[in-house]
């Protein structure tokens, strides 16, 4: 009998298993939602990452984690009205009947001559907010920037140390007026600048511009003293307010009840031109409610200045911006809050979010506080309503179809409503009854 060693020897040896077909894979994995070059590639990393036995779920894990890191819609259910993450306003109107035409972005239609995509939502906008004249750029530092470069280039624009803010993603205002080519000059301290520190200022330097930047993201309190922007018109040079938020008029008219008390103390557009400031810029994205853009608004010559200014052209938005802007300054005009989803979302009723809770989940519902976010109106709270789940369960939540996003707060889950447009409301149901 022969011994396990001559019996191993003269046994052949086992082949090793053949690397599956990528094409085979990917076709195999083709009821991922992902065209078919990207089945490809996901096919490729999985045969050369490891078991051809496992190849198939590999490539499978591939392609479904990037088709859901594509953009996608999401249910903000933070009770974030503005969630930066999340694209700060929940504005999609687009005007037009039917998705495949053409737009008259920049085409004349009485002398079918080349015209300008400054003249429609930009006009619209101007009237909205009682300015002479408006332009849009692709973002309000964007907004800032060009103000900057067109009206103050080499020469000096005050401002106030308690002033000098920074922004989303770590950019700083003197890092934008840095590129814009003006010269900084500081005027007062962190926490006290007074009117006679600019004065001095504008006296004893080449000043082009008075600036003005609206802390929207964070208060200074106790010892302290400000300037407001309208304080600044006797200056002898043009007065730049950067209001950033965008709330179009402190008198809200496009809501039935009126402002509501959250916004007490924010400064508006409307009223900071009626007060004499020369030029002013926000965002479209935070309390205007609509598509990510920044508004140049004011003076007639002075946003002309800005739009004759070559980064115009590198900052202009396209026709999906315009054309959304267009529909959303309509609204304002028409003051029709409702048909703008922030300020409906904004304003709902408590009553209302309660009962949406209720009828999702009696034993889950629960009252909460909802916050502007988006670098507005911090530390101001919105009641709202929603439901309260026991521990940690967002990334359950967030790995659904559609993902809902929730947040964790004193060790709960908090899914607020007031964010939640109610045709969502059973997709929040099933959701959490996957999860009780």
């Amino acid at each position: 009998m022969a011994s396990p060693d001559e019996t191993r020897s003269d046994a052949p040896p086992t082949p090793e298993p053949r690397p599956p077909s990528v094409d085979r894979l990917a076709r195999a994995i083709a009821d991922v939602d992902l065209p078919h070059p990207l089945l490809v590639d996901a096919a490729r990393s999985a045969v050369a990452s490891g078991n051809p036995a496992t190849a198939e779920q590999r490539a499978r894990n591939i392609a479904g984690t990037q088709a859901r890191s594509l953009l996608t819609s999401v249910v903000n259910a933070t009770g974030v009205l503005l969630h930066t993450n999340m694209g700060r306003s929940p504005w999609m109107n687009l005007p037009g009947n039917g998705s495949d035409r053409y737009s008259s972005l920049e085409l004349d239609l009485d002398s079918g001559e080349r015209g300008s995509r400054q003249d429609r939502a930009p006009r619209l906008l101007a009237r909205m907010c009682g300015a002479e004249s408006a332009m849009v750029v692709n973002n309000c530092a964007a907004g800032v920037l060009l103000a900057l470069a067109a009206l103050a280039d080499g020469r000096g624009v005050v401002v106030s140390r308690g002033e000098l803010v920074e922004i989303g993603g770590g950019f700083r205002i003197p890092e934008v007026m840095s590129q814009s080519g003006a010269d900084l000059v500081e005027v007062g301290t962190t926490n006290r600048t007074r009117l006679v520190d600019y004065e001095a200022a504008v006296n004893g330097n080449d000043v082009a511009l008075a600036l003005s930047v609206h802390r929207s993201n964070y208060r200074i309190t106790g010892f302290t003293e400000s300037v407001a922007a309208c304080d600044l018109t006797g200056l002898g040079v043009p007065v730049l307010a950067d209001l950033g938020s965008g709330l179009v008029d402190s008198a809200c008219q496009w809501l039935d009840d009126g402002p509501p008390s959250w916004l007490e103390g924010e400064p508006a557009v409307r009223q900071t031109l009626e007060a004499g400031v020369d030029l002013v810029t926000f965002s479209g994205d935070k309390l205007l409610g609509g598509p990510q853009a920044g508004i140049i608004a004011g003076r007639a010559d002075l946003v002309a200045r800005c739009a004759a200014h070559p980064l115009a052209r590198a900052l202009r938005p396209g026709s999906l911006v315009l054309g959304s802007l267009q529909e959303l300054a309509l609204a304002y005009l028409s003051r029709d809050g409702r048909s703008i989803p922030f300020w409906r979302m904004a304003v709902l009723p408590v009553g209302e979010l309660r009962r949406r809770a209720s009828a999702i989940s009696v034993d889950l519902a629960a009252d909460t506080m909802a916050v502007p976010g988006g670098g507005t109106l911090p530390g101001v709270e919105i009641p709202s309503a929603g439901l309260m789940i026991p521990g940690d369960r967002v990334a359950e939540l967030r790995a659904g179809t559609p993902p809902v996003i929730a947040r964790v707060h004193d060790g709960s889950t908090v899914i607020d409503l007031r964010t939640v447009h109610p045709h969502d409301d059973d997709v929040v149901r099933a959701a959490v009854n996957r999860l009780t």
